[in-house]
Formats: C-alpha cells, sequence, structure tokens
C-alpha cells in the first residue's frame, strides 16, 4: 500500500512537517511495508514560504524590515535560485505573531515592512514572488506597503504617513516609476474588501478593533479604493481576496499587479501534489480545526477534493472536529485528538503522541476493512 500524508500545521502546537512525520510514525507500527510519502502543505497561512522551501530546495536568506507598529526587524524569506522565485508571507514583518496583545491597534499597524520585503527580493534576483497573506496585524489595505515601494499619499499639500485612519481625507494618490517582478499572492480566505464580508468588518475584531473603529477604517478603506480608481485606473474592490490581510490583497492588486489565488492551489501546484497523489493508494491530510471554515479553501478541503477527482481514499486527522456535515463528509473518515474527557490544552500538549495514536487506529480500522471485503469475495 501507497499512503500519501499531506496535512497543514497544527497553529499553536506542531508545523506541517512534524504533524506529517507524527502520523507517518504511527502507520508504520501497524503496517511495516507500507510506502510512506509525506509532502507537508499551507494554504497561503502561516508555513507557506517553510512548505513551498522545503520541496523546492530553497534557502533562507534575511533582511532587515519594520513590523507592523515600525520597529526594526529582522525578516526572513525562502529563495528558490533555480526557478528565481521568492516565497515569503506577509507575517514575517507585519503578523500578529510580531506583536503582544496589548500592542494590537489597527489604526496605527502598517504594511511598510512587507514592501520592504518586496523591494528586497528582486535585489537577490528574484523573477517572480509568492506572497503568503495569513496572520496579518493589520488593516491599512496596503496603504504601508505602497508607500515602501514609493507610492505617495496626499490631503491637500500634507503628505500621508501616519495612521490609517488619516486616508479619511486622502485627495490623491502619486504613483511613482516602478519594475517588480511577478507577484503571486496566496489567500486563505475569498472575501472582498468592504462590506459585512470585507477585511474590516470580517476580521477586524480578532485584530482587537473596536466598533467605533470598524466604521472609520470601512470608510477608510472605501475612499482609498475610491482614489485608487481614479488616480491608478484600476478597481479590485470586489474581487476575491482583495480583502485578505487586512485588505493587502486589494493593496498587492492595485499598487503591485499582483494576482491573488488561493493559497491551496498556489502551494499545490509548486510542490506538485496532483503528481505525488496520482500514485498514492490513500491520502491523509489534517489541520487544527475541521470546521464550516475548512471548506473555505484550508488545506484539507484542497487535498479531499483532489483526492476526490483523482479516485483516491481521503481521511482527515484533526485536533478537533465540528458537527457540520458538509465539512466532515469530504472525507472517508475523520479522526480527532481531542476525545471525551480531554481538555483543548491537554490535547495540544500531547499531539504529537495522539497524532500517532490516531495514525494507528486508522490503519487498523482500514486493515479490517480490507480483509472483510477479501473474505466477502472470497466467499462469493
Amino acid at each position: 500500500m501507497r499512503i500519501l500524508i499531506a496535512p497543514d500545521k497544527f497553529k499553536g502546537s506542531l508545523t506541517a512537517r512534524e504533524v506529517a512525520d507524527n502520523i507517518a510514525v504511527g502507520l508504520r507500527e501497524v503496517l511495516p511495508d507500507a510506502k510512506i510519502d509525506i509532502m507537508p502543505m499551507a494554504d497561503g497561512g502561516e508555513g507557506t514560504a517553510e512548505v513551498i522551501s522545503d520541496a523546492l530546495g530553497g534557502k533562507w536568506l534575511t533582511m532587515s524590515a519594520h513590523d507592523a507598529r515600525g520597529r526594526e526587524i529582522e525578516a526572513r524569506y525562502a529563495y528558490i535560485d533555480d526557478r528565481k522565485l521568492a516565497v515569503m508571507e506577509m507575517s514575517e514583518a507585519a503578523g500578529m505573531r510580531r506583536l503582544q496583545p496589548n500592542e494590537y491597534d489597527v489604526d496605527l499597524a502598517n504594511t511598510v515592512g512587507v514592501g520592504e520585503m518586496i523591494l528586497e527580493a528582486p535585489r537577490h534576483g528574484a523573477r517572480e514572488i509568492i506572497i503568503g497573506l495569513g496572520g496579518s496585524a493589520t488593516n491599512d489595505g496596503g496603504f504601508g506597503m505602497a508607500r515602501a515601494l514609493g507610492f505617495r499619499f496626499f490631503e491637500q499639500e500634507k503628505e500621508l504617513t501616519g495612521s490609517v485612519s488619516e486616508l479619511l481625507g486622502l485627495a490623491s494618490i502619486k504613483v511613482p516609476s516602478l519594475s517588480l517582478p511577478k507577484i503571486i499572492a496566496a489567500a486563505d480566505v475569498r472575501n472582498v474588501l468592504l462590506g459585512e464580508d470585507g477585511a474590516t468588518r470580517m476580521f477586524g475584531p480578532q485584530k482587537g478593533a473596536t466598533p467605533d473603529q470598524i466604521e472609520i477604517l470601512e470608510r477608510v478603506l472605501t475612499r482609498l479604493a475610491d482614489m485608487v480608481a481614479r488616480d491608478l485606473h484600476v478597481d479590485f474592490r470586489d474581487e476575491p481576496g482583495a480583502g485578505a490581510a487586512g485588505g493587502l490583497g486589494f493593496g498587492l492588486m492595485s499598487f503591485c499587479g499582483a494576482i491573488v489565488r488561493p493559497g491551496f492551489d498556489v502551494v499545490a501546484e509548486a510542490v506538485g501534489l496532483e503528481a505525488k497523489m496520482k500514485d498514492a493508494d490513500l491520502v491523509i491530510t489534517g489541520e487544527g480545526s475541521l470546521d464550516r471554515q475548512t471548506l473555505e479553501g484550508k488545506t484539507p478541503a484542497g487535498v479531499a477534493r483532489l483526492a476526490r477527482k483523482l479516485g483516491k481514499r481521503v481521511y482527515a486527522i484533526v485536533g478537533r472536529a465540528s458537527e457540520d456535515r458538509p465539512a466532515r463528509e469530504l472525507f472517508d473518515g475523520v479522526y480527532e485528538l481531542t476525545q471525551p474527557g480531554m481538555s483543548e490544552q491537554e490535547s495540544i500538549a500531547n499531539a504529537g503522541k495522539l497524532l500517532r495514536a490516531r495514525g494507528r487506529e486508522l490503519v487498523a480500522a482500514l486493515r479490517e476493512t480490507l480483509n472483510a471485503q477479501r473474505s466477502t469475495s472470497n466467499a462469493e
């Protein structure tokens, strides 16, 4: 039997590689002769650069940049020399992981560091950039990134270089002469820029935005989109993914000519997932939480849909799973780490051991099913 293990990370617990390795250990305890292929996956969120870099033999480059609150940091991105491809994550500079909870402020947080990273990549020869859009601490529509790239924003004669709310008075945008590599933005959400499903109203609260800030920032991004349409002659506010990373999807399309694509598709193509899956008899995927959001472009859904297209059985091993039927029905079986009487904290602390145990359970149950099928066939 040939088994492909292609999970995402378990956020706050294990990387995608660690998840896959632990599942593989459990499988081998029951099926020592199985051929097991490991392909860690991501969907544009944190871990995307590592997954692509590991699959393609990239190296890590470091540089000086600024975090979302303007502090100088050392940021890194992956570079695949033979493809002249840079792979980065916006969260490396402007992510929530760079901040303490008491530092969350969507009015002051900006994406300047993302622009600095984009400018750095072609200096090392990059002709293409893949940038993951998950984990942002920002809601600036790419305002900071654009300023780092040389765009200038004015309220009459006053240049706007401070808080995001200053853009309420935006009157004009000065466009620089700029030459950038091809940019593919990998988004794990398909939200538009504005409205109830937009960047601010959907994701602002989890970044600490108050109700008053949400109203102001919705007006800010509307004003930004209006001025971009007038001065840059493009309007991407209603494009899927425009609302990703606090509107950075919109900013990348508007200021960089980027293409925003579903993150899972970008990663799957980069690492050659379909070719690897064609050789498998069985596919196992997973993530920390299986729920309705899984259907919105998350790794397990992408793996399951590709497996179905290729006629493969597909199973999920997850931290926990909701009772959402559409999510569960994507798989031939779902195995949860968290068991009755076990707290979520216990599950996280013992994730490696539990992944190995669920791997054993999965293949043991599968072996029983196969034996039963053989018995029935022989009897006939």
